[in-house]
């Protein structure tokens, strides 16, 4: 892991974070998904901290960070990754460069054929007042020709953070592609959807009780942002916080239902 983490005490606070959210960006997402409405329903819905993470693309991360500065809104810069087995991993990561970094080493493992809109949906890159610069023609709905431990260590390799994604669900789930999650697997936390409870999930699937698990709404529409946070006790809003939080170090905690 990247970056050098501090476990000095200073005052902690509460933050309610929603760690996997989509923009218009994604091919699945909604077009009312862009920066301003994305940062609104944020705070509306209680959030003090969220993560962008597009499928495959980090092409809005910047928007959406900035206009989240504007209104007071922590957003972490991210994406979410299909592997060569079809997982979806969550990618947290520290900054915009490092988010176009990551985003660099994706596009090159994409399919090459061009994203068809009338199939799988527009692709819209958004400025951070909802304007529409272009359309993402790239197959943003693929798996990369990334291994999942390849995408692993890349983002370890940025000093980020890596979530399994929805891992109760029965399609682009480690578990259910792979059938188990792998004893060697290097994920800081396993997130389940927001319509699971965790003893609910632990019982279905005991082998994840050994990660820390969160959850997270996966929106796809603004209104649906913060549906199932997770709580954070942090002393700040960053990758290194949220980490200590997840190994329960410096005092950090994490609730979720």
């Amino acid at each position: 892991m990247g970056g050098a983490i501090g476990e000095t005490m200073g005052e902690l606070y509460r933050f309610f974070a929603d760690l996997h959210v989509h923009t218009a960006l994604s091919p699945c997402a909604d077009d009312s998904a862009t920066p301003p409405n994305i940062v609104a329903a944020a705070i509306e819905n209680g959030m003090q901290m969220i993560a962008v993470t597009d499928h495959n693309s980090a092409e809005n991360v910047e928007a959406v960070v900035k206009c989240g500065k504007r209104h007071g809104l922590k957003v972490i810069p991210g994406m979410e990754i299909a592997s060569r087995e079809e997982v979806h991993l969550v990618c947290l990561l520290r900054s915009v460069e490092d988010a176009f970094a990551l985003q660099q080493v994706v596009y090159a493992a994409l399919p090459t054929e061009a994203n068809r809109s009338e199939c799988f949906g527009r692709q819209l890159v958004l400025d951070m007042e909802g304007r529409i610069r272009k359309e993402c023609r790239r197959l943003l709905m693929g798996a990369a020709d990334l291994s999942l431990d390849a995408v692993v260590r890349e983002v370890h390799r940025l000093g980020g953070l890596i979530v399994a994604a929805h891992v109760d669900r029965p399609s682009f789930s480690v578990i259910a592609n792979l059938g188990m999650v792998p004893q060697d697997a290097n994920f800081d936390a396993l997130e389940i959807s927001a319509s699971v409870h965790r003893a609910e999930a632990v019982a279905n699937f005991p082998s994840i009780d050994r990660f820390p698990i969160i959850t997270a709404s996966d929106a796809h529409f603004p209104q649906n942002i913060g549906n199932s946070p997770t709580l954070f006790l942090l002393e700040r809003m960053d990758i290194d916080e949220i980490l200590l939080s997840l190994q329960g170090r410096g005092e950090r905690e994490y609730l979720i239902q």
